[in-house]
């Protein structure tokens, strides 16, 4: 395991972090927007009675997407984790292989096989989880994908019930277009996960 791997692994999981901030960010906004188009659409009434339920859905995307990306964050975490681990082996790998060439010729040189190989193993047991983690976590990212896509179905039918709401009209096509550009951003950030995860060679 090389050492520029290494932080390649630090920098993708920190990438990964941050963008997942955000998008637990643009969440909470979405579960705002449609509290708010609740509110306007019990004020509209009878103009607004086919946007009320769509109110609802978007509560739920919301909710599902917060749900999703904390589950993801925990994936994040541990692949922090097991990159940590990982750069003290590779740290310990050095320290040793360092040691055994000033020590070529000495008494007790050959002591110093044993605890090699176990750290050289124990590196690459960490390596291969690590990998499976990170195919684990495209997975995840994927399913986030799926509420972002409804988002933008739910905006497009915001739009058209909110064209009969009359004086309504503005309130309700503003919070379509508010969830339709939070589904545009988490889209974008999850792209940006995925891709901070390609960087990483995770040849072994």
């Amino acid at each position: 395991m090389q050492v520029n791997q290494t932080k390649s692994q630090f920098v993708a999981v920190a990438s990964i972090a941050a963008e997942l901030s955000a998008v637990m960010e643009v969440a909470k906004e979405i579960s705002l927007a449609a509290a708010n188009a609740k509110a306007i659409a019990f004020r509209a009434g009878e103009k607004a009675k086919g946007f009320q339920p769509i109110t609802d859905f978007i509560n739920e995307l919301a909710k599902d997407t917060i749900e999703l990306v904390n589950n993801i964050n925990e994936y994040a975490f541990h692949l922090y984790r097991l990159t940590v681990n990982e750069q003290r082996m590779t740290e310990a790998c050095r320290r040793f292989e360092k040691v055994g060439q000033l020590s070529v010729g000495a008494r007790f040189a050959d002591s110093l096989h044993t605890p090699l190989q176990e750290v050289r193993l124990r590196t690459q047991v960490c390596h291969r989880e690590f990998i499976i983690q990170v195919s684990e976590l495209l997975i995840k990212l994927a399913d986030v994908m799926h509420p972002a896509r409804a988002a933008r179905v739910i905006a497009a039918n915001s739009r058209i019930e909110a064209s009969q709401a009359g004086e309504y009209l503005q309130s309700l096509q503003a919070v379509a277009e508010s969830v339709d550009n939070a589904a545009q951003i988490i889209n974008d950030k999850v792209h940006k996960c995925r891709s901070a995860l390609t960087i990483i060679n995770v040849a072994e």
